[in-house]
């Protein structure tokens, strides 16, 4: 007897609560192997593609490519065991799917397997404790369901307007429940965006499984709030259809068109939401610079020695070695002698933490906008080492194959943007950390060499740093250091 095992989206780790999804990989009726990779999900630090952890049938799926699913989701439904192959839908137009739904639990009788344990590398798949979810009444509607619904039964099919969208059902949104207890909410986050706009959560509609409120259920309340001088949110509890809501969507979405300000968006302007990778990327650097009281020094450096090193260690036989990685192997000793750069801010506590390691960031430009891939234990790399690690991280950001861990814990980050033919930068610290040494174009320049003028290779050097973990003599001194090994990299080896 086979039966039918809900996947859900897996937690992604380092605190990510949604996935946006990118790719399916799977049609509904597909026969998958344990392990096999289903959706390519894209979440505010990297792409990855999720592995289902059962084998059988697919059965249905939940949410379209776009779809944004907060972790706990469900993503698909499998149909396993000795007549699986039976599920296999009917051929025919907007078929997608059974009639599996959203938060149902398997029957009388039925064991959930415990699946493979590798939904995702480093994370695992071990089960949450088990959760008990509310019974919606029934003619209600179910939440997202991919299948070939019947009319008012409910369910949406994957081609349907609405299909994949949390909180919607034949595209409406759907009505709020009685909230008893605490308010349910997917973040903190949401919490304190709701707290300092003073927007009372107990009145909102969640659109998450449950009526979890996620937050773009406030930032739409907050929109229509302001579109309709304050109405919508205090009346959207009075009106359990959704009208308001539905209304106070479409009132934003008018205001919106006219611009923020209340002016006219002239003809071929373009809006472009800061979601994903590019609104991570946003979210972080407004909060460097709301929290960090940030201060920038440079020097200008002549490189030609360390570029003759490097060709004479590349002319040797063995793998060559990046410029950007005898930079980093620069970076780790400068901070050995000047530790003060290597740490973060515990505001809360009201104290500096130093780090004993280095996990050194790099920022690299990729089409999906700019990430910062970190190499862990930096400090105990030679530059063979960095180079190779470099080498695959740059690699697998181009390809979105980065894992959040491979984004976060960074403790420096180096910044060449002289690959982008230009001298100088004033870079925005990559919170939490305390500095980020920018690296410009190496060029050909007059300078003056051992009291005559000749052309040299320089290149200019710069430091932001967090006022509060040093003053400007010490971020003078890291500065000057790492400037003393580029001009004459016996510097380094004296100090190693």
């Amino acid at each position: 007897m086979a039966q039918v095992l809900e996947f859900k989206l897996p937690d992604l780790g380092e605190g990510l609560t949604e996935a946006e999804i990118v790719r399916w990989l799977v049609q509904v009726g597909d026969v998958v192997a344990v392990d096999q990779p289903v959706v390519e999900v894209e979440t505010a630090k990297a792409m990855v593609e999720v592995p289902c952890p059962y084998g059988g049938v697919v059965t249905a799926r939940f949410g379209e490519e776009g779809a944004e699913l907060p972790v706990g989701a469900p993503l698909l439904t499998v149909a396993v065991g000795e007549g699986a192959e039976g599920h296999r839908p009917a051929a025919g137009p907007g078929t997608d799917g059974g009639a599996a739904r959203a938060g149902e639990q398997p029957g009388a009788g039925e064991r959930r397997s415990e699946g493979s344990g590798n939904v995702l590398v480093g994370y695992g798949t071990s089960e949450a404790p088990a959760r008990r979810r509310r019974v919606r009444p029934q003619g209600r509607a179910s939440g997202v369901t991919a299948g070939a619904g019947t009319a008012g039964s409910g369910t949406v099919g994957a081609g349907s307007p609405g299909a994949g969208v949390p909180g919607r059902a034949n595209g409406r949104v759907r009505a709020a429940e009685p909230v008893d207890g605490p308010v349910p909410v997917i973040s903190p986050l949401v919490r304190r965006l709701a707290r300092e706009n003073d927007l009372d959560l107990r009145e909102l509609t969640g659109s998450g499984p449950d009526g979890l409120i996620l937050r773009a259920d406030v930032e739409y309340a907050l929109r229509a709030a302001a579109a309709q001088g304050g109405r919508a949110v205090r009346e959207a509890s009075a009106h359990p259809d959704g009208t308001v809501r539905e209304q106070a969507l479409a009132a934003t979405a008018g205001a919106a068109a006219t611009g923020s300000a209340g002016s006219a968006v002239p003809p071929g302007d373009v809006r472009i939401p800061l979601k994903g990778v590019r609104g991570a990327v946003a979210d972080k650097l407004a909060r460097s610079r709301r929290e960090i009281p940030d201060a920038t020094c440079w020097v200008d450096a002549d490189a030609t020695e360390l570029m003759r090193a490097r060709a004479a260690m590349n002319a040797a036989s063995g793998p060559k070695i990046s410029l950007v990685a005898l930079l980093a192997r620069i970076c780790t000793a400068a901070l050995a002698r000047f530790p003060e750069l290597n740490s973060t801010v515990d505001t809360q506590a009201r104290e500096i933490v130093r780090f004993d390691h280095v996990h050194l960031g790099f920022a690299a430009q990729t089409d999906r906008g700019l990430v910062v891939p970190v190499v862990r234990d930096a400090h105990t790399r030679d530059a063979e080492a960095l180079t190779s690690e470099f080498a695959r991280l740059t690699e697998a950001a181009r390809a979105g194959r980065l894992t959040p861990g491979e984004l976060t814990g960074g403790t420096f980050t180096l910044n060449n943007y002289g690959v982008f033919g230009v001298d100088g930068s004033t870079p925005i610290v990559n919170h939490p950390e305390a500095a980020m040494l920018g690296v410009g174009r190496i060029v050909p320049k007059p300078w003056v060499h051992e009291g005559e003028l000749a052309v040299r290779q320089v290149v200019q050097l710069s430091l932001t740093f967090d006022h509060r973990v040093c003053d400007g003599g010490t971020a003078g001194g890291f500065l000057r250091y790492v400037a003393d090994c580029v001009e004459q990299p016996a510097v380094l080896l004296r100090t190693l």
